[in-house]
């Protein structure tokens, strides 16, 4: 299996979407408040995906330029979720460049009582695979 394929297959397994129900109807990218800034928009990152061109997706400025709104997840008619590859791409990056899985034991310096649970119960999620 080629890096690029498995490199798809881990922003699939990740993000836990499918990205073949996209019939690139586009009203992801039309909802995207960051889309004059990305070079490629959120319809064309399924695309990405699903051909397996995880390269061009990781040196785009697409990927950083994402707010997380995830209007684009609520905006898709067949619920693609774009905004959900985009964030697992993101953290295969920050894994390659060494980014660490967040523990257990890690949690309770993490906590501050303005932090709300929710954001840490979310880095968890995010970070413990």
């Amino acid at each position: 299996m080629s890096s690029e394929k498995k490199l798809a297959e881990e922003i699939r397994e990740i993000s836990g979407v499918n990205p073949l129900k996209c019939m690139k109807c586009g009203k992801c990218s039309a909802t995207c408040p960051s889309y004059n800034e990305m070079d490629i928009k959120p319809h064309q990152f399924v695309s990405y995906v699903i051909n397996e061109d995880i390269e061009s997706l990781v040196n785009s400025k697409s990927l950083w330029k994402c707010l997380s709104c995830m209007a684009c997840v609520q905006r898709c008619p067949r619920d693609v979720k774009p905004g959900k590859l985009i964030d697992a791409a993101r953290q295969i990056v920050v894994r390659q460049r060494g980014g660490d899985y967040l523990t257990p034991d890690e949690i309770p310096e993490l906590l501050d009582p303005d932090v709300p649970q929710q954001l840490l119960v979310s880095a968890f999620r995010r970070y413990r695979r």
